[in-house]
């Protein structure tokens, strides 16, 4: 039985992810008989429970003149921030993202909008407290969560050490396939992301003020997840 010098092989479990794998720097080899390579390519994901909750936070005024969209504004503004900070959010939990008047040019009339982003950090257990008293302070423009982790890179880790181990696992199940030895490692690339997932609320809820008391939403955390893929090229002997 005869083999040719050369031997380029790809593991299975890179048809399983190709979108994600694709993104993985992988070089142009040269294929002849004096390059004697084996590549794999893996994919891996870690998923943790999110330990902090980005609360997306705003308010648009009514269509008016300039100094009265402003006054509105202003108003909306610190009530909001004020409520806040009474349900016990630090200042240093709270940022601005924007803030801007502008025409309103829905109508022929010449009206202005006054609109302020916010956001927050609070835990989980406490998203939907936080986002029900911005919402009842003024809050008009608001719901988007972003979940993470307070150590993200110690996730990120995770994915790319669990990439790693199966790049490896696969090239040396290859080369036994093949009947060759795994020889030293010569290339080796990476790639990270976090999987983006539809928005379970829409930023913009105007809410009608009512007498009776509505509870907060209902809202479940999602995980956090972090993928990498590992492109590695090994000799064979």
């Amino acid at each position: 039985m005869t083999m040719t010098r050369t031997l380029a092989a790809t593991a299975l479990l890179a048809a399983a992810f190709p979108a994600f794998a694709q993104q993985a720097s992988e070089p142009q080899l040269k294929i002849d008989t004096t390059n004697r390579t084996l590549t794999v390519t893996a994919n891996e994901r870690v998923t943790a429970e999110p330990d902090v909750a980005i609360l997306h936070i705003g308010f648009e005024t009514q269509p008016t003149d300039a100094k009265s969209a402003y006054a509105d504004g202003a108003r909306a503004s610190n009530a909001i921030i004020a409520a806040l900070k009474q349900a016990g959010i630090p200042d240093g939990s709270i940022r601005s993202e924007s803030q801007y008047l502008q025409r309103d040019y829905s109508t022929k009339l010449h009206k202005f909008k006054l609109a302020q982003q916010w956001t927050v950090r609070t835990t989980p257990a406490r998203a939907a407290e936080i986002l029900d008293v911005a919402i009842t302070a003024g809050a008009n423009s608001s719901g988007e969560i972003d979940w993470t982790v307070k150590d993200e890179r110690a996730l990120e880790e995770q994915a790319l050490d669990k990439a790693a181990a199966r790049a490896r696992e696969n090239a040396a199940v290859l080369a036994k396939g093949m009947g060759v030895r795994l020889g030293t490692l010569i290339y080796v690339s990476n790639q990270l992301s976090s999987p983006s997932f539809p928005r379970p609320m829409a930023r913009s809820m105007a809410m009608a003020q009512t007498a009776e008391a509505t509870p907060p939403l209902a809202i479940e955390p999602q995980k956090v997840i972090r993928e990498a893929a590992v492109y590695a090229v090994f000799e064979i002997e």
